[in-house]
């Protein structure tokens, strides 16, 4: 059997990373340790141990293809409720439409109905300031001397859209104050909870067709869910550093709850926090279901080693078209420009650039995740001219108009129910908290463009003329 061109892509990435080691940890200068012959034949030796064999592969594919392989029967047990990949996805497709979605929600009589027809009426009247009109009110006559280099191009990314209505006054806003909509939207409320809510699972995903954006949902099978049953709150708060995210049988219940999800109402894309489900989802759509996901701040990738790790493993059970479900990649809060820079290398290496995009968190909730003031833009506009395919995702607003907030944004909401919020009064806070983060977005827009740099927001609502 010929030996697989991945494993040369990783031997050379293996070496650059090396090399990084070397340069940047060793305080003894290589031409004053060894003579540099010397050390380009020792570097040559040491590479070469990471050789990875052609029989290495024979064996995980025999271990994958065993008829016998009790780990891989059970995800296929699961998919074949659901049926063949084909009629998976052709249930999919049929559940995205748009015009079923809408037909959909005009059964339940629900009042979003309204709501997306009036955001339809705004999008085809043109109401979004374009992209042309909002650099020149950025900069002002200097926009006609200025060049946007669309191949860095930055996409605007919110988290979290806890609620359809606050996409509805995030959009009156942005055409009240020529303001731009995120073209990528995450959301983390729960699955069951919003399907029973006047069909908001239907409206949200009507309204990223509309504006032109993509989304995630984060499925109901998570570690909050009960799923370690040894863990409570803050009393075994320390167990939670061991993992959390789906033990045991769980990781096979997340793809029962994505099949669901994807067949009964084309959700395509979801976030993915364990190493586990992310195999599982490489294995999906190896298999042909065309799922989506994107990886969780939570799972903690925080150095190129890590994004290697990933990231080889998405080629390695990438389809003969070389595509992988893995579209977005949240690295760690803890990551610096350097490492921005060497995941972008890695990924580039193993021909990922356009397909997986890196996700940077530029700001986080005031509460509960990071230690404030926490503000990742001035990071974000050195990287975007070296890092193509980034996102900027907004998870708080600016720390300085946070902290005026009676109730600042705190990422403990998104786990509480809609009851609670709406009993204790806080749900005109937590749309208080998502418009901070929809002005953050506007912020990184227009520094963005200050800088010559391009960004991306929801294209069917902002003309690229």
């Amino acid at each position: 059997m010929s030996r697989d061109p991945i494993f040369d892509t990783i031997e050379e990435i293996l070496s650059i990373l090396i090399g990084e080691i070397e340069e940047h940890l060793t305080h003894v200068p290589r031409n004053r340790k060894y003579p540099i012959k010397e050390a380009i034949a020792m570097d040559q030796s040491l590479r070469e141990r990471l050789r990875i064999r052609s029989s290495v592969l024979d064996e995980v594919n025999r271990f994958l293809l065993d008829s016998d392989n009790s780990v891989i029967n059970a995800v296929l047990r699961v998919v074949e409720k659901y049926g063949t990949p084909e009629e998976i996805n052709a249930k999919a497709r049929r559940a995205q439409q748009l015009p079923h979605l809408l037909g959909r929600l005009r059964q339940q009589n629900s009042p979003y109905v309204k709501d997306l027809e009036w955001l339809m009426a705004e999008r085809d009247r043109g109401a979004f300031i374009s992209i042309a009109d909002f650099r020149r009110n950025v900069l002002g006559d200097r926009v006609e001397d200025m060049t946007f280099d669309e191949r860095h191009a930055v996409t605007l990314e919110i988290s979290a859209l806890q609620y359809f209505p606050w996409l509805i006054v995030e959009a009156k806003r942005a055409i009240e104050h020529q303001e731009v909509m995120p073209a990528r939207y995450i959301r983390v409320r729960k699955m069951k909870e919003q399907e029973a809510d006047q069909g908001e699972v239907l409206a949200i995903a009507a309204a990223v067709q509309i504006i032109g954006s993509t989304y995630v949902e984060t499925l109901d099978t998570k570690g909050t869910d009960g799923s370690n049953v040894h863990l409570g709150g803050p009393d075994t708060i320390t167990g939670y550093f061991g993992g959390v995210g789906q033990p045991n049988e769980h990781a096979l219940k997340w793809i029962d709850e994505f099949l669901y999800y994807y067949t009964e109402y084309g959700i395509r894309e979801v976030l993915n926090i364990n190493p586990g489900t992310v195999l599982l989802g490489y294995i999906l759509h190896k298999i042909g279901i065309d799922m989506e996901f994107k990886i969780s701040v939570f799972m903690g990738n925080d150095n190129p080693y890590a994004v290697l790790w990933t990231l080889m493993n998405a080629r390695l059970f990438s389809r003969e078209n070389r595509s992988t479900p893995l579209v977005g990649f949240n690295l760690s809060n803890s990551v610096n420009s350097q490492t921005l820079k060497l995941s972008g290398e890695v990924r580039r290496m193993l021909d990922f650039e356009d397909q997986v995009r890196i996700e940077h968190h530029i700001t986080e909730t005031w509460k509960s995740i990071v230690r404030q003031p926490y503000n990742r833009r001035d990071e974000l506009l050195e990287v975007a001219s070296h890092v193509p395919n980034i996102s900027a995702k907004h998870e708080g607003g600016d720390p300085e108009i946070e902290a005026t907030r009676k109730h600042p944004s705190d990422i403990l909401d998104y786990f509480r129910d809609k009851e609670d919020i709406l009993s204790s009064g806080d749900m005109p806070h937590l749309e208080l908290n998502y418009l901070d983060k929809h002005a953050a977005v506007n912020s990184t827009a227009r520094a963005l463009t200050e800088k010559g740099l391009v960004f991306v927001a929801a294209w069917n609502l902002h003309a690229r003329d």
